[in-house]
C-alpha cells in the first residue's frame, strides 16, 4: 500500500502518477522484475551520510554507488552507506528499505545518478514492498529537484 504521506505528497503536486501493486519484493532488482521492467528503469533509494548528514542516493537497481567517486565529486571528507538502525526512525511511515526518493518529505538532499536521465519514465518504491510508483522523468525532476551527478557503477552479473 502506498503510504498516506507519499500519496498526500504526490496528490499535492498536481502530477499524473501510476501506483503499481506487485508481489512482495525486497530488493530493487526483484521489484523491477516483478513489475516487468529492466533494472536500469527502477530507481532504488539508498541512504547515505555525507560528512555526517543524511542524504538519499537514487540510482538504477542495476547499479551501485562508487563511494570514493562520490566523495571526490562532492569534495567531502566522508561518504558512507547508512545502516538501517541509523535511519529507520526517519521513515516511520515506510517499511524498512522501501523509502520513496522524496527528500522534501524527510528533510534531506537527494542525489540522483545521471544515468537515470536516459529513462522516459522512472519507477520507485512507494513506502512498501508491494507498491511502486511510475512517473515521467520530467515530473520526477520537477517534484524531487535532485542533485544530478555521475556516481555509480553498473553491477557486474
Amino acid at each position: 500500500m502506498v503510504t498516506s504521506k507519499v500519496k498526500e505528497f504526490l496528490d499535492s503536486t498536481d502530477i499524473h502518477y501510476k501506483n503499481i501493486n506487485h508481489p512482495l519484493a525486497f530488493t530493487a532488482q526483484e521489484t523491477a522484475a516483478s513489475i516487468h521492467i529492466k533494472g536500469r528503469e527502477f530507481a532504488k533509494t539508498v541512504m547515505i551520510k555525507i560528512d555526517g548528514q543524511f542524504a538519499m542516493a537514487v540510482l538504477p537497481a542495476s547499479h551501485r554507488i562508487d563511494f570514493e567517486l562520490m566523495k571526490s565529486i562532492l569534495d567531502a571528507g566522508e561518504v558512507k552507506l547508512c545502516t538501517e538502525t541509523e535511519f529507520w526512525n526517519k521513515f516511520p511511515d515506510c517499511e524498512a528499505g522501501a523509502m520513496p526518493p522524496f527528500g522534501k518529505l524527510y528533510d534531506m538532499d537527494v542525489y540522483m545518478t545521471k544515468s537515470l536521465l536516459n529513462n522516459k519514465e522512472v519507477f520507485f518504491n512507494a513506502g512498501s514492498h508491494t507498491d511502486a510508483i511510475e512517473l515521467t522523468m520530467d515530473e520526477f525532476n520537477r517534484i524531487v529537484s535532485p542533485i544530478v551527478l555521475d556516481f555509480t557503477k553498473k553491477i557486474k552479473v
